[in-house]
């Protein structure tokens, strides 16, 4: 057990040392980014190992997992921070907003009515990202490029949630940086400060483009089983 945690140090800390160095380079404000470690698909002691160098931020993709590990973590570390980052089934919505701070993937408008519903009845207010499918994929959840202004103001307008921002996730295979802009630049439309993207290979680009929240798992917790 003692290998493995120092297998974990390292990579944290290698992680955490070109992180630095790409905020830097960036010209960015440390203070000014959020730094999600993604903990899918690892154990509750994998992320107990991230904890102990003080890391607070932490996102995951499928309430099952929230549920499995969240629950005791949130109880035994109560000021640490839950992202959700997955796509968001309506019959999920209200585990959802019951287990995670920050939600990243609001894309339909039944979600939105129904985390709405759930802020009037609870009195808790929660911070909530538009996700954008710049790439207008298929097979990724989010937005159509078409459709993501009307949905945005309608966002704002009518319902009582704490909108702070907007996510993507860019095709794989195709520059990042134009899709970090057009999610920045559809941002500033709006006055949305937040902007959630970039991930591990792509997070040093992310920064430059404007990223306040990066979601990072791989460089962080290692590879996945």
């Amino acid at each position: 057990m003692r290998g493995v945690f120092f297998i974990f140090m390292s990579l944290y800390q290698n992680f955490f040392t070109e992180f630095m160095s790409a905020v830097s380079e960036a010209n960015r404000d440390i203070d000014e980014i959020d730094l999600i470690a993604v903990s899918k698909k690892k154990s509750s002691d994998d992320i107990r190992k991230v904890i102990n160098f003080d890391h607070s931020s932490y996102g995951e993709n499928q309430i099952q997992e929230v549920e499995k590990k969240w629950v005791d973590l949130k109880k035994e570390f109560p000021s640490l921070k839950l992202h959700f980052i997955g796509g968001i089934q309506s019959r999920k919505v209200k585990a959802i907003y019951s287990h995670c701070d920050v939600i990243h993937s609001l894309d339909r408008m039944k979600i939105v009515k129904l985390f709405s519903e759930l802020e009037t009845s609870h009195g808790l207010s929660k911070d909530y990202f538009i996700q954008i499918n710049t790439g207008d994929e298929s097979q990724k959840s989010g937005l159509l490029l078409s459709e993501a202004d009307e949905f945005i103001s309608s966002c704002i307008e009518n319902y009582n949630l704490k909108i702070v921002g907007l996510m993507c996730i860019p095709p794989f295979d195709e520059d990042p940086q134009k899709h970090f802009m057009t999610l920045s630049n559809m941002a500033k439309n709006f006055n949305l400060s937040s902007l959630s993207m970039g991930m591990s290979n792509d997070f040093k680009v992310a920064l430059k483009c404007g990223a306040t929240h990066i979601r990072i798992g791989t460089k962080i917790f290692g590879e996945r089983p």
